[in-house]
């Protein structure tokens, strides 16, 4: 409803972007210029590729699907161990990572996202928005679950530790090789790769369920992220230990899951049921809501609220909602809400709005249209009384 968001919705947050946090970030790509020394050696190369496939998983079977969504079950042991996997990607601690996701699930795609493209951009979705102040805080309360375990504390603050040992590791192995090819140019990969699901994997792909959000499914990412791409298919079913719901949705995560479960190393990897990869399950109100809160803010409640203002001066309609505005504010509700408002966008529109910006036809559209058609009416008709109470009667 072209309404201006700031996150966070505490305003006394400060989200200034934090300069010297990035440079880091920064000099870690300006530091790749050091390959024209370097060169490639055999070794480096199969360094870069191992610790990419190997932090990749670290990330999405360790960070995502376990603690973020417990898809799956497993010892303390492997669970320590694949939570140092994740950390040596530098992406933070184990706590922090699911604490943010659990987030970033609760609120996807509104103005309490993190990452929302559709609110914040490209460039923060992708990667500005872990250096911003209030937006990189993680409420913890949230993983309480994990953070009985004092082993995952301990690596959550020493989250740079694994990082740093892995880089003097890749050091000893190949020398300058080994750092800049087999370590720098590893981790950069994999930070693009996992920001990729933030950004693109909200703008790029195919929808096949109604999320209320602007989760696709993304081959191509998928296939780069080990399975993550599937970005839709888990928004509709986060809990699965699963990306890939069908067997031509290639997940390499979930292949290694599996093969870990063989061995007796991860057990109970949770799947999705019937209902889900039939598509069958009812779209829940908070869904339609999402969706309706969506399709109404492509239409401004300022512009509407004047038309109707235009095509009702001089008739005795405002006289009366402006008595009743004034002297009682609930029958000046109930009075508009029974009338039909000019200017106000018809269901065709509102239609072609939401196939526009969710790429799929789904029944529970209809509804969240319905839905936002009574939202623009309510924010209308609010908007009107407000400037009519402030006029003299």
């Amino acid at each position: 409803m072209n309404d201006e968001r700031e996150y966070p919705e505490n305003p006394e947050l400060d989200d200034s972007f934090k300069w010297l946090d990035f440079m880091p970030f920064v000099l870690l790509h300006v530091g790749l210029i050091a390959i024209w020394w370097t060169g490639f050696t055999l070794t480096s190369i199969l360094l870069c590729v191992g610790l990419y496939v190997t932090r990749v998983f670290g990330i999405t079977g360790g960070y995502h699907r376990y603690f973020s969504h417990r898809g799956y079950k497993t010892g303390r042991v492997f669970q320590f161990v694949i939570a140092f996997m994740g950390a040596s990607a530098f992406q933070k601690g184990p706590l922090w990572w699911a604490a943010k996701h659990r987030e970033h699930h609760r609120e996807s795609d509104m103005p309490a996202d993190a990452h929302s493209p559709r609110h914040y951009g490209l460039a923060n979705a992708h990667v500005g928005w872990v250096y911003r102040k209030a937006r990189n805080h993680a409420d913890l309360d949230l993983v309480k679950d994990f953070s009985k375990y004092p082993e995952i504390r301990w690596l959550d603050r020493h989250q740079y530790l694994p990082g740093l040992l892995l880089a003097v590791a890749c050091v000893a192995i190949d020398g300058w090789a080994g750092l800049v090819v087999g370590f720098m140019l590893s981790t950069a990969l994999v930070y693009h790769a996992t920001f990729t699901i933030n950004s693109l994997d909200h703008m790029i792909g195919r929808q096949r369920y109604l999320t209320g959000d602007d989760s696709r499914n993304n081959w191509l990412l998928a296939l780069f992220t080990m399975g993550e791409g599937w970005h839709n298919n888990h928004h509709y079913y986060p809990a699965a230990a699963r990306n890939g719901f069908f067997w031509w949705e290639i997940d390499l995560t979930y292949y290694l899951l599996v093969g870990l479960s063989k061995l007796g190393i991860v057990w109970d990897l949770r799947q999705p049921p019937q209902t889900i990869l039939a598509n069958e399950k009812a779209p829940t109100q908070k869904v339609i809501d999402k969706c309706a809160v969506y399709i109404a803010d492509g239409f401004s409640v300022e512009h509407i609220s004047a038309t109707v203002r235009q095509r009702w001066e001089g008739s005795h309609v405002l006289d009366d909602l402006r008595y009743k505005a004034v002297h009682k504010w609930s029958d000046a509700e109930a009075y508009i809400a029974e009338m039909e408002l000019p200017g106000l966008p018809n269901f065709e529109q509102l239609r072609n709005r939401a196939h526009s910006k969710f790429k799929l036809r789904h029944s529970g559209l209809e509804h969240a249209i319905e839905r936002a058609r009574e939202l623009l009416h309510e924010a209308v008709a609010y908007r009107l009384l407000e400037r009519l109470r402030a006029e003299p009667v």
